[in-house]
């Protein structure tokens, strides 16, 4: 996929999250219709939180030469910063925030800034561009978690 068509799902990205989740009631956003499994509300928390990291990961590959990238517990993330407890309006604005501002800020790169590169622990060297798709497919991955838990629901 191109860095166009890559930046362009990742600015698509929160209208499609926000489509997911419109029309759920509160009971319904806090309940684990799939057993095991994060709430619906607990998932756009989840993005949320990562949503700042992702954008924070490919800020540092622009502005630093091969910056270390630590990689995060998603599971203590979620049971720490009290996902149940959390505002959806709010989580969805943060999402929107700050990928409007980080898209901005990737749409005025040159090309070749897409090859700069960081050192993720966990997945080693990426590119600006494997930064970029990770996070384009970060909430097309998750909708489709919600989606599950919406057909689970009835709704």
């Amino acid at each position: 996929m191109s860095v166009a068509s890559l930046l362009e799902e990742y600015a698509a990205g929160p209208k499609l999250l926000r489509q997911s989740v419109r029309g759920l009631t509160p009971d319904q956003l806090a309940a684990h219709p799939v057993p095991g499994t994060w709430s619906v509300l607990e998932v756009v928390c989840h993005v949320a939180d990562f949503e700042t990291i992702s954008s924070d990961r490919m800020k540092l590959v622009v502005a630093l030469q091969e910056p270390r990238l630590p990689g995060y517990d998603e599971t203590l993330f979620a049971a720490r910063l009290r996902y149940d407890a959390r505002d959806l309006e709010e989580e969805l604005a943060v999402i929107e925030s700050v990928r409007r501002s980080t898209t901005r800020i990737l749409r005025s790169l040159p090309p070749e800034a897409f090859a700069r590169k960081g050192v993720h622990s966990e997945a080693g060297p990426l590119t600006l561009e494997q930064f970029l798709a990770r996070a384009a497919g970060h909430l097309p991955h998750h909708v489709r978690f919600i989606d599950e838990k919406r057909r689970a629901l009835g709704v």
